[in-house]
């Protein structure tokens, strides 16, 4: 795996601790470990840095698999265009409410795969990725419940 991807996993693991008081995941082992143990997790953990359109910049298998991209494509898409067009102005207000607040919980909406599969989460969790500094360096969502449309 990466070493910025390791970088960045860590980011996530501290953060979304930060935020909720809860653990991410539930696992031993140094930074590799962690890092591998979260891509193969069978939850959603996906995230996107702070560029005026964001791009994802993480998705780990589960992510992948129910976006049905690739890691390169997945990591150079747009994360708005994971939901449809009439469904963004609500994704914007969550991630807006976010931002200001550090991180929601029990968020739910409708997403699109790159193959125009629709798709409903639930119980959603969203929150502000820290970098080693406490800078806000992007957003991240975790999920474990779909529903394919």
């Amino acid at each position: 795996m990466q070493e910025e991807v390791v970088h960045h996993t860590q980011r996530l693991i501290r953060s979304f601790y930060h935020w909720t008081g809860t653990p991410l995941l539930i696992t031993k082992g140094d930074e590799s470990a962690l890092a591998q143990a979260l891509f193969e997790a069978p939850f959603v953990v996906v995230s996107h840095g702070t560029e005026a359109d964001p791009i994802l910049n993480y998705g780990n298998r589960q992510a992948l698999k129910l976006w049905q991209m690739e890691w390169e494509q997945f990591t150079q898409t747009p994360s708005r265009l994971t939901a449809e067009p009439m469904e963004r102005a609500e994704r914007d207000r969550l991630l807006q409410q976010a931002k200001v607040n550090g991180f929601i919980n029990n968020y739910q909406g409708v997403r699109i795969c790159s193959t125009g599969q629709r798709f409903a989460i639930h119980n959603v969790i969203l929150w502000n990725v820290l970098d080693g500094k406490g800078v806000c360096c992007g957003q991240a969502a975790t999920f474990n419940q779909w529903t394919f449309l």
